[in-house]
């Protein structure tokens, strides 16, 4: 089994909010068999939707990170909700869990525990800080570790101070890293037939989505003033005008550009005067008479000018916008749910392979949408699983339960 190429792999998920539900997407939409195990009212993102984002009596954030998986409720503090737990395990590849270090060690289904069911399991797990070490034990969240990585410090540093990222991308790319370790994993398991611990954490994260500011800004001179700079330019480390600009009628960005072909575009004179400056030495003095340049003239003006003479730019797009933009739609990035009758917009997985990107087969709307199926593979009788459901062992689907 471990060495055959055509088994689909089959993930047990213990995992809740963000960076562990992402994981298990992602391995869901490649076309692992992924079993959500859920309390009986359901895991944390069931329960809260940011925003007031709910469609119908179902949280918008679930809909975000459960696609293409199946959810079954089962009571882990009870001995036979562990019973069908540990063989659910036995049958599986892998156990992927994002709960603080100790919870399923309590449980029952620690890492040694869980080996000993299945040895040639790949056991991930996901924390906020790691497992072990001196700050293990404090909170893990998105913001937290932009704060603590520096994420939020770099991301402002001019004028206006810090800046928190306006989205939960250290979860987000943690759920990806640590699918990478799965995967990679399970190469491995295919090739030796030997199980692995992986391990990830948000702190991790944070600091790889920064491996190159990080890695150039260790090696800089000077480098307490760098993250220093006036308030259109988007980055410590490179020249300006690079960074966010406010024209007439809305506001872009300029990428890395020359400062000749610039000067030309906009046919300005003070461009011009400025084109053999050292743009990152005198960033602050070009971007502001960049700013000076733009804030007058139109989107529409700019966009022709930049195209005919190669400039790297883009609009600042509000997410209205996002969804109208023909490159999204063309790309598939958007797809549409019925939720008990009312349209849901989700993101899609953003891969392609072999020119499609995977398809959304199934969405677990409620806790243990998939109990009943679930039990039924697992050879239960019809009132075997009566009596666990009579029992509150397992739990079966409810709708309006917000």
């Amino acid at each position: 089994m471990a060495g055959s190429l055509d088994i689909r792999m089959k993930v047990i998920s213990f995992c809740h909010y963000l960076q562990g539900p992402a994981c298990s997407q992602y391995l869901a939409d490649m076309g692992a068999d992924v079993i959500k195990i859920e309390p009986l009212k359901g895991a944390f993102e069931r329960h809260w939707s940011g925003g007031n984002s709910w469609v119908t009596d179902v949280s918008a954030f679930s809909l975000a990170v459960n696609r293409n998986k199946r959810s079954i409720s089962i009571d882990l503090k009870s001995e036979e909700g562990l019973t069908l737990v540990r063989s659910l395990i036995a049958e599986a590849d892998v156990v992927v869990e994002n709960y603080r270090p100790g919870v399923l060690d309590r449980l029952g289904l620690g890492y040694e525990a869980v080996c000993a069911i299945n040895p040639a399991i790949i056991y991930a797990s996901a924390s906020g800080l790691g497992a072990t070490g001196p700050a293990s034990g404090r909170p893990g969240q998105d913001l937290l570790m932009q704060a603590r990585s520096g994420l939020i410090a770099a991301t402002g540093g001019g004028e206006e101070g810090p800046a928190v990222v306006g989205a939960a991308i250290v979860d987000q790319h943690g759920g990806s890293l640590l699918a990478m370790g799965i995967l990679a994993a399970y190469v491995r398991r295919l090739q030796t037939s030997k199980g692995t611990r992986v391990e990830s954490s948000l702190f991790s994260a944070a600091i790889d989505l920064q491996v190159e500011a990080l890695t150039k800004y260790y090696a800089a001179p000077g480098r307490e003033a760098l993250l220093e700079r006036g308030r259109n330019v988007g980055s410590w480390y490179h020249d300006a005008p690079y960074g966010l600009y406010r024209l007439s009628d809305t506001h872009i960005v300029l990428s890395m550009n020359d400062a000749v072909k610039l000067a030309e575009a906009l046919d300005s004179e003070d461009l011009r005067a400025l084109s053999a400056v050292d743009r990152y030495a005198e960033r602050d003095r070009y971007a502001t008479v960049m700013a000076g340049v733009l804030v007058s003239r139109s989107f529409a003006e700019l966009s022709a000018r930049f195209d005919a003479h190669g400039i790297w730019f883009e609009r600042v797009q509000t997410y209205e916008d996002l969804r109208a933009d023909p490159q999204a739609n063309h790309m598939g990035v958007f797809s549409e749910i019925d939720v008990n009758g009312k349209s849901a917009t989700l993101i899609s997985h953003p891969l392609r392979y072999d020119g499609e990107v995977p398809a959304l087969a199934r969405m677990p709307l409620y806790p243990g949408s998939d109990s009943r199926e679930i039990m039924t593979e697992m050879g239960l009788s019809a009132d075997r699983q009566a009596d666990l459901v009579e029992k509150g062992v397992v739990g079966l689907p409810q709708a309006g339960r917000r």
